[in-house]
């Protein structure tokens, strides 16, 4: 994602050796390039007149002005994004592409050396999603490695100074078309963010009494944990549990769009001191500046865990228990419901020889006997929803191969059909109106002749659905589209959110979504604060916010 959560999740992937400085040439238009218009540079009295934020808002029709052309639209409905329109269902995202001029190539090379690539193959790659169906008919014009947050400084600086895009590019784990470039312009990858006071040292400092690190994006969850573990901490992704990545940030550090570093906040647990700006960056996908730093939240490593796994014949019935087990005040550390055809999918892809019937999956944590406890009072729940075959694990690696089955969940789906791609749905309701809303859509998802996998964070009342489908099939396409679509507006009629964990990229970017949920009225002060803070709209531009609100 383009979020802090995005950051701390890096792939691990060898790169590209990058061109020397000798070889760097303005990149040419990707070979499905849609729009190509010359730039000129900004005269530096132009470009300084915008190096500080605004006031306030109410010079915010000022600064458009100020801005010039079609930099700042405070009504984009005239620019063929494609997706993201009133009503939109097309694949590919489309953008106005300007190529960037030789002088920005080479203010970056300046201060980035090797550290930067115009390679096309690089360049790509950076512009395709990994995990994600979501196109752009564009790719970025160069992909930068800052290694500290002065070279990001820099290079959001000249981006701005040049108006050049930015795509933040933290994890590569989004799925709703986050690091897409249908503008073109810069990538950030900001991988090699790492603090370095030696070879070893990879984290700027851990306070182990306040159960709190701080980190650059460059470091991985699965390499955060591995320092914690000697310490007895670890830092949990289960939104289940612990909450969403904004609920475990305790503060961060921001470059903005004018090249501004911003702190949001102390290393306090609670604060009351000013806007919650925080969470205004971790949500704005990007959108508002580029996360260079955070401070998370840390939890104590379990002294026991057990793990448990149960059986139902309908997806209701298993619903059911999860809302029955969060109600009792069972506490639960995971709540996982795979369908059967998920459950299909693993058997497939692992020679399991699992009943394929609708699964919960239980984690309790405590002592050994307070974990033993709760796992047979939830075997007890089960069993009066006509749950069976319950059956739990305490030994590490009988739990490990457990887990596997849910981890591997949605590379199981792939294997049954290894050509097609996946329509990730991502609704979450209020837990009353779980069961119902899950059973409602599984009647659809059955009904159709598209593959559907059902997913749950069951104790959270957030669910997923792969709906697998053929690219190169405009039918199958636009009938993945419209059962994403029923379950999105079922959600919505729930009281619940298109989007409970994924954000809204350009893949939710839609007016019926958004405005159902949140209204025309917050949409609109939204554009407001995107437009006082970035007047020229380079951060992330064409993602989140609908182009048909007009401020």
């Amino acid at each position: 994602m383009a979020t802090a959560a995005a950051a701390l999740l890096r792939l691990s992937r060898s790169r590209r050796p990058l061109l020397p400085l000798s070889s760097l040439r303005l990149p040419p238009p990707a070979p499905y390039h849609h729009h190509s218009h010359s730039q000129t540079p900004p005269s530096s009295s132009s470009s300084s007149s915008h190096a500080r934020l605004p006031a306030f808002l109410s010079f915010l029709a000022a600064a458009a002005a100020a801005a010039g052309g079609t930099t700042v639209a405070l009504c984009d409905s005239g620019i063929d994004h494609r997706v993201g329109g009133k009503e939109s269902t097309e694949l590919v995202v489309r953008g106005e592409r300007k190529r960037v001029p030789n002088e920005f190539i080479d203010e970056l090379a300046s201060f980035l050396g090797e550290n930067l690539t115009v390679d096309y193959e690089e360049r790509h790659y950076h512009g395709t999603p990994q995990n994600s169906f979501h196109k752009a008919v564009n790719v970025p014009d160069v992909v930068v490695f800052p290694r500290s947050q002065d070279e990001v400084q820099k290079i959001v600086m000249a981006c701005n100074k040049y108006k050049v895009p930015i795509v933040p590019y933290g994890g590569a784990t989004s799925i709703e078309g986050h690091t897409l470039a249908p503008h073109g312009g810069v990538c950030i990858n900001m991988s090699l963010m790492k603090f370095a006071l030696n070879r070893s040292q990879k984290i700027k400092s851990l306070h182990v009494e306040d159960m709190d690190v701080v980190v650059e994006p460059g470091v991985g969850w699965i390499e955060l944990n591995e320092y914690l573990k000697p310490y007895g901490l670890f830092f949990p992704l289960d939104p289940g549990k612990y909450g969403t990545m904004r609920d475990n940030v305790i503060n961060l550090q921001a470059v903005l769009p004018n090249g501004d570093v911003v702190k949001t906040g102390s290393r306090a647990r609670k604060s009351a001191a000013g806007y919650d700006l925080a969470r205004l960056i971790i949500g704005s996908e990007g959108t508002l500046g580029v996360i260079t730093e955070v401070t998370v939240r840390l939890q104590k490593l379990p002294s026991h865990s057990v793990v448990a796994m149960c059986n139902f014949q309908t997806i209701k019935d298993a619903a059911d228990v999860a809302i029955a087990t969060m109600l009792s005040g069972i506490q639960v550390s995971r709540v996982e419901l795979l369908d059967e055809v998920q459950i299909r999918a693993i058997n497939m892809a692992n020679g399991k020889n699992l009943p394929e019937v609708p699964t919960l999956m239980f984690e309790f944590i405590g002592t050994e006997a307070y974990a033993l406890e709760q796992t047979l009072l939830v075997q007890k729940i089960a069993t009066e929803h006509h749950g069976s075959d319950f059956v739990f694990v305490e030994e590490p690696d009988a739990k490990e191969e457990l887990w596997k089955i849910r981890k591997e969940a949605l590379w199981a789906g792939f294997a049954m059909k290894p050509d097609h791609e996946a329509m990730i749905t991502d609704v979450c309701v209020p837990l009353s109106r779980l069961a119902e809303c899950i059973s409602v859509s599984k009647e659809k998802l059955d009904a159709s002749p598209l593959t559907c996998l059902v997913i749950a964070h069951a104790g959270d009342g957030n669910f997923h659905t792969i709906i697998l489908f053929d690219p190169s099939q405009e039918d199958q396409r636009r009938e993945a589209e419209r059962l994403n679509h029923f379950m999105v507006h079922t959600a919505l009629s729930m009281e619940g959110t298109c989007t409970g964990e994924h954000g809204v990229g350009t893949g939710k970017m839609k007016a019926s979504y958004l405005e159902k949920e949140l209204g025309i009225e917050s949409l609109r002060t939204m554009k407001r604060i995107k437009a006082a803070l970035d007047p020229n709209n380079i951060m992330n531009p064409g993602k989140l916010i609908p182009p048909h609100v007009c401020i």
